[in-house]
């Protein structure tokens, strides 16, 4: 197999851009990242991984023919040979079964595919996982790689995710983010225990029920003040959520 190569020294499609300044790579052997693809020719794609010699993408390895500008979701590998290469072929390396986890551990996740449930993920770049939609508390894209929680161990050995951790914890990140909330809208959310949960999921991206939990904790904690038709900051309070 070619050896990965520094895109100069090959014929190109390479689109216009400005000269790299190299670092430390983002991405290391057995990951799985979205890189960009600088160059295709005969030998196969060149991805750009932080390094002066580009990535190469094999056409073995493709799923389909790169574009140049375009970003692939791949996983990286070492060939035969010892040398670093890249594949779309995440069904080689990513397992559904999944080993060596339980609920409520923190994982490595990278965003791969939007499904109708949700978002097909890679866990710890070893699993496949499911976030599903209900659990999604922020806006998501294909490639992004974020911190989760293992949510349950299906009896087939797949994983279902969240983005927030179990327990008590859960609710102190969905407290945060309603103190957030409320600091950018000047002290005041129009949401309460009698809004619809679509509502409130759209505002916080949290479910109905967290927020009233969320929101209970904060109650106690004298950080806010709970009206009929909203939340409001506790007078002289900032909101700091530490104390």
């Amino acid at each position: 197999m070619p050896d990965s190569r520094d895109r100069r020294a090959a014929p190109s499609r390479a689109i216009p851009r400005p000269e790299r300044r190299y670092r430390t790579p983002t991405v290391a052997v057995g990951e799985v990242a979205y890189l960009e693809v600088v160059t295709v020719n005969d030998t196969g794609a060149f991805l750009d991984w932080g390094q002066p010699k580009d990535l190469l993408l094999p056409y073995g390895e493709q799923r389909f023919r790169p574009t140049p500008g375009k970003r692939v979701l791949v996983m990286v590998y070492e060939d035969q040979r010892g040398r670093p290469v890249a594949s779309q072929k995440l069904d080689r390396f990513v397992q559904d079964e999944a080993t060596g986890l339980a609920p409520g551990d923190e994982v490595t996740l990278v965003i791969a595919d939007q499904t109708d449930l949700g978002f097909k993920t890679v866990v710890n770049h070893r699993f496949w996982g499911l976030l599903y939609r209900d659990d999604v508390t922020r806006p998501l894209r294909r490639g992004q790689r974020v911190a989760g929680y293992i949510k349950r161990l299906r009896d087939d050995g797949r994983l279902d995710l969240s983005l927030l951790p179990p327990g008590a914890a859960r609710l102190d990140v969905v407290g945060e983010q309603v103190l957030e909330a409320l600091r950018a809208s000047g002290g005041y959310l129009p949401l309460s225990d009698k809004s619809p949960a679509a509502e409130i999921k759209a505002r916080l991206g949290v479910s109905k029920n967290a927020f009233k939990q969320a929101i209970g904790r904060l109650y106690k904690r004298r950080l806010v003040v709970i009206e009929d038709a909203g939340i409001r900051l506790a007078p002289g309070n900032d909101g700091d959520a530490s104390r």
